[in-house]
């Protein structure tokens, strides 16, 4: 369950990388944003508060109203965010871009760097610093029908398995996602006119493929993606600007799975997921325990050496 969180993050990296070929650093702090967002419209704040209070002597916070809720699910505060993620792609790619046709890939993943600082800061200026609760409805909690469920199954005093039920939706939510975005990517035009793109800039553009549209459609679809895993980590966490370092985590997911492939971003979560537990159980005790942060990075450091595309990526092929 928890390298399903970690592939969450990495499909938005998968996605970005796929279709532009662009190693997008932004992908976390995209995930942090839109939970900020998501939160101050859902609870109406107002944006900037603190800055128009500093310049105009004013003492505004909130609007008085909370956005209404369909069945205990904020959807219309959902729904805005996304449009405000689709806002971010149109501006990024008129901003950032369309300047940056047919650069080196060093100078677009430079550019996402920037992105990412000035997103951060933003972000905190726009909606404030302080933690944030996240709640969408959805339920949170151990599920007790599968803990008593697998009681015993470990022999007399076992307990059963604790999940958590944030987790289980994100499993499911996780699941959609993947197939949704393989059947977009493989069998629409759209999607593949994404992979043109990501092969060649220049070539795409000579049989008439709209680079712009192309990176304006890849980009917010990345950051519905960095919506529905920004709205699983804060719920489970609180909206907190650490939440932008789950980036991190994704990482190695990416490079076990392969940073083409959207299958292989959720089996490299599972395989970062249970390793890490399993190798904190078993060999953790062993060698003082807090191999979870660093476990990871040590098993995407043997996969650069033996197989740097991951298991699912494509095939390098140089020539000499």
């Amino acid at each position: 369950m928890a390298g399903v969180m970690y592939a969450l993050v990495a499909l938005g990296f998968v996605l970005i990388f796929k279709a532009s070929g662009i190693f997008n650093y932004a992908q976390g702090v995209m995930a942090l944003f839109a939970a900020l967002t998501l939160v101050g419209l859902q609870s109406g704040q107002v944006p900037f508060a603190h800055l128009l209070n500093a310049v105009f002597g004013s003492d505004l916070h909130y609007f008085g109203w909370e956005m209404p809720k369909i069945g205990g699910v904020p959807v219309v505060a959902i729904l805005m965010a996304v449009l405000v993620m689709i806002a971010f792609a149109y501006a990024v790619e008129r901003l950032v871009l369309k300047h940056l046709v047919n650069q080196e890939p060093i100078i677009l993943f430079m550019a996402t760097i920037g992105l990412a600082y000035f997103m951060e800061g933003f972000g905190d200026l726009m909606w404030g610093s302080d933690i944030k609760k996240l709640d969408v409805g959805l339920p949170q909690g151990g599920n007790l029908w599968l803990e008593e469920t697998t009681a015993n199954w470990g022999g007399e005093g076992f307990y059963g398995f604790y999940i958590d039920n944030l987790d289980i939706w994100a499993t499911v939510f996780a699941a959609i996602l993947v197939i949704g975005l393989v059947l977009f990517s493989q069998y629409t035009r759209t999607g593949r006119a994404l992979r043109a793109v990501a092969d060649d800039h220049q070539a795409a553009l000579s049989v008439g493929i709209s680079l712009r549209s192309i990176w304006v459609i890849v980009w917010s679809i990345a950051g519905f993606v960095a919506l529905v895993a920004g709205i699983m980590w804060g719920a489970k966490l609180g909206v907190q600007f650490s939440l932008s370092l789950i980036a991190l985590k994704a990482l190695p997911v990416l490079m076990l799975g392969g940073f083409t492939s959207i299958p292989g971003a959720i089996v490299g979560g599972l395989i970062i997921g249970v390793g890490e537990k399993l190798f904190e159980f078993s060999i953790g005790p062993l060698i003082g325990g807090a191999t979870e942060n660093w476990f990871a990075y040590v098993l995407a450091l043997l996969f650069l050496v033996f197989r740097p595309q991951g298991l699912f990526g494509e095939k390098i092929i140089e020539r000499v």
